[in-house]
């Protein structure tokens, strides 16, 4: 079903059962959810056509947008992506495995160890991003510029993730 008579059947349901009750706040978060879903179902398909997860991709491309030279330590990169460490070391060790990124100890510290990407990983995330944005494109095409941007705008305003992600 699709979610705008999803939503108009949970509201008339509602509003039979519990006139009194106002399901407003909780038609706008299945709706939230529902559109999350379905964007995390389609990035998942996309990125295991090229044997990658979503979380994969995002460690690359943060590396390729946000990194000096020297590369970002794991807490850095970390709280770029809004993730713990103890996660920010699991997506570490696969991508390492592959080659395509590495670690390494900050030479003015040596207790600090740093991330960036190897060539092949450059090569990687460089040779993916255009097909990724256009499929973000595609995932997106019922709504205009302005409309995302008013959309990017109202979901910052939620409350931001509190938990371990």
């Amino acid at each position: 079903m699709d979610t705008p008579t999803l939503l108009a059947q949970i509201e008339r349901d509602w509003r039979a059962a519990r006139p009194d009750v106002n399901p407003d706040p909780m038609l706008t978060v299945i709706a939230v959810q529902r559109a999350s879903q379905a964007l995390q179902t389609a990035l998942e398909t996309f990125f295991a056509r090229h044997d990658l997860t979503p979380s994969a991709f995002d460690v690359l491309a943060t590396l390729r947008r946000s990194s000096p030279p020297e590369g970002l330590t794991l807490g850095e990169l970390a709280q770029c992506m809004a993730i713990t460490p103890p996660a920010m070391t699991k997506r570490m060790d696969g991508l390492e495995r592959r080659g395509w990124v590495v670690r390494c100890t900050d030479p003015r510290d040596r207790r600090t160890v740093r991330a960036a990407l190897t060539p092949e990983g450059r090569v990687a995330v460089d040779s993916l991003l255009a097909d990724h944005i256009a499929h973000e494109e595609a995932l997106l095409r019922t709504l205009t510029p302005p409309e995302r941007a008013t959309l990017r705008a109202l979901l910052g305003r939620l409350p931001a993730p509190t938990g371990p992600t």
